[in-house]
This record gives C-alpha cells, sequence and structure tokens, in this order.
C-alpha cells in the first residue's frame, strides 16, 4: 500500500519559518556550484496572451531531496478573484522513485524566493542597511519583506504598486506582521519616492519595463529582482545593471529567462562576463560579495527548482515528525 502526505497551504506555513528557509537554500546553492544538485533548466508552456505554466524538477545528491514543482502564472486572474499565482510541489523518494508528499506550493515559491533574497541581503547589502524599499505589493512583496528584515536591522519601509489600494492595503497587512518586521511602513507616491533613500530595494512585479529611475538611486544600495522571469520582462534599467555588480542565482539561467540581464546584453551595455558569479560561489567563500561601500549591488533571482526541493524536503520531514498532514492511498 503506497500512501501519500498532503500538505495544506496553511500547514506549509506552520511548518518552516524564514529563517528555516534561508538556511535550506543556503545549502542548495552551494550543491549548485559544487556539482551535486542536478537542475535542469525550467519548461515552460506560454498561452497566447502570455499566461505561462512552469515545470520545474531537481535532486540535491547531498541531502536526499528529490522532487518538482508546478507553477502557473496567469495575469488576468485577479479580474476573475483568483491570485495570479498557482502552485503545487511534490517530493519523491530518492530510493525508490515513490511520491511521498504533495504540498501547496503558492506560499511556498513566495517562501523561497523571499528567501533567496534574504541571503543575497546578507550577503551584498551594507550591513547597516536600516530602510527598504518594495516595488510591488503582492504576495511576492510580502515575504521579500520579511526576509530582508531577517538579515538586516530595518527601520523604515516605503512599498510602492502602481496600484495604490493595494500598497494601502499591504501596509496594513504588514504593519501588524510583527517583529522582525518594523511598524514603520509607508506608501511611497512614486517609485522615486520609494528608492531615493532606500539602502535595499526589492522589486516584486510582473512589468515589461523598468519600475524606477537609474538616476534616483543613492550609493552603496543593493537591489533584489525577483518579479520578471521572461526574456522580456524588465523591472530594473538597463543602465543600473551595467553600472551594477551582478550577482545571480545560476548563470545559465539567468541568460535564458532573465530578461533584466538579456535585455542589457542585447543593448550593448553588458556582456556575459559582467556577471560576476553565482550566489553560491559567494556562500561558499569562492568569490568575495559587496567590496565597497559605494558600489551598488544587484541580484537577479531566477527561480531554481533545487530552492522549491530543499524547501519541499524540510516541510515534508517536519510534517513527519510531527504528524501534520492527510494520508491518502494512491
Amino acid at each position: 500500500m503506497q500512501e501519500l502526505r498532503i500538505l495544506t497551504g496553511r500547514e506549509v506555513r506552520q511548518l518552516i519559518t524564514m529563517r528555516q528557509a534561508i538556511d535550506c537554500i543556503r545549502e542548495a546553492y552551494v550543491q549548485v556550484v559544487r556539482g551535486t544538485a542536478d537542475v535542469p533548466l525550467r519548461t515552460a508552456i506560454t498561452k497566447k496572451g502570455g499566461d505561462t505554466v512552469l515545470f520545474m524538477p531537481a535532486y540535491l545528491s547531498k541531502s536526499s531531496a528529490l522532487g518538482a514543482k508546478i507553477v502557473s502564472v496567469f495575469s488576468r486572474n485577479p479580474r476573475k478573484g483568483l491570485p495570479r499565482l498557482h502552485a503545487i510541489v511534490i517530493m519523491l523518494n530518492p530510493n525508490t522513485g515513490q511520491p511521498v508528499a504533495i504540498m501547496d506550493g503558492t506560499y511556498l515559491t513566495a517562501l523561497r524566493t523571499g528567501a533567496a533574497s534574504g541571503i543575497a541581503t546578507e550577503l551584498l547589502s551594507r550591513r547597516n542597511s536600516r530602510s527598504l524599499a518594495i516595488i510591488g505589493a503582492g504576495v511576492q512583496g510580502k515575504t521579500q519583506l520579511e526576509a530582508v528584515c531577517t538579515v538586516r536591522k530595518i527601520h523604515a519601509v516605503w512599498v510602492y504598486d502602481s496600484k495604490r489600494e493595494a500598497a494601502e492595503r499591504y501596509v496594513r497587512e504588514m504593519k501588524g506582521f510583527g517583529p522582525p518586521v518594523p511598524e514603520t511602513i509607508r506608501v511611497a507616491d512614486s517609485p522615486a519616492q520609494a528608492v531615493r533613500e532606500a539602502d535595499v530595494i526589492c522589486t516584486a512585479t510582473t512589468s515589461f519595463t523598468p519600475v524606477f529611475v537609474d538616476t534616483d538611486l543613492k550609493e552603496g544600495v543593493h537591489i533584489n529582482s525577483v518579479g520578471s522571469f521572461t526574456p522580456q520582462m524588465q523591472e530594473v534599467p538597463s543602465r543600473t545593471v551595467a553600472r551594477a555588480k551582478i550577482v545571480v542565482s545560476s548563470i545559465s539561467a539567468a541568460f535564458a529567462e532573465a530578461g533584466d540581464l538579456i535585455i542589457p546584453l542585447k543593448e550593448g551595455l553588458i556582456t556575459e562576463s559582467s556577471i560576476h558569479g553565482e550566489i553560491g560561489n559567494i556562500i561558499s567563500g569562492t568569490i568575495r560579495g559587496r567590496e565597497s561601500e559605494e558600489e551598488i549591488t544587484f541580484f537577479k533571482s531566477t527561480g531554481l527548482a533545487v530552492q522549491d526541493v530543499a524547501v519541499g524536503d524540510f516541510i515534508r520531514r517536519t510534517a513527519e515528525q510531527k504528524g501534520i498532514g492527510t494520508m491518502v492511498e494512491l
């Protein structure tokens, strides 16, 4: 008899903290650069109109974690009263291939994306960073805030969204989040107001054009870009990318998927050698992170299945230990 553990979104939330997710993904990034992770480029099915479904498998041999995520991004869903993003994660027994757990992947996706920015912020932002700008007040923007505040003592947050009511709702919700998120969270009237004094900027949108202006940035800022995931999308101005220290989660994935790098590459503003390196190289100590207080650092996060599988495996193991979830027979 084969049994499968089903974990709801609520159960996923109670089984892992942001700090635990950061630790999981830190280890997964190291396995990628050391060659102990098998992570093919994700396969995308794009419907007419741009709606996308992504298939993302991975195997981490050192930690014996095997699984895959299916995630859909349908831009018109909010008009129907539905989330833009849906996802599930399936975990397999690495010795037998048997499915052992299926869990809601919607929050997990936001959590692991936030955790990746947390790692990048810890490694690349100035240690005395105190102010944060969030561009994009959706689910991803919330975990970006939590992750950055987990690794830096943020005192003030500005949030901007093209829909002001979304930003206002975000502020109401996140003000009551509790530590480490500060209560000083304000709605910005413009991207310029949000980023001008920011030590750290997180962009979490589906924009096809840059969401702020390069000349509005302060010296020494760190930027996490997590929203754009196709060659046509661009959140960060090309000129900002051209003058920043660029760090990516995966070089191959970045130049296959990330418009934030592909567009300035086509414009002749950067070359492939402009990439400083992969974040796993900084974690493992083979390259340096921030080297001066003045430099601009830019982390382009392309979602890797190792993130989902590493976090999913932690959740599965914790659920088994605590007896959480619904068991079904296949």
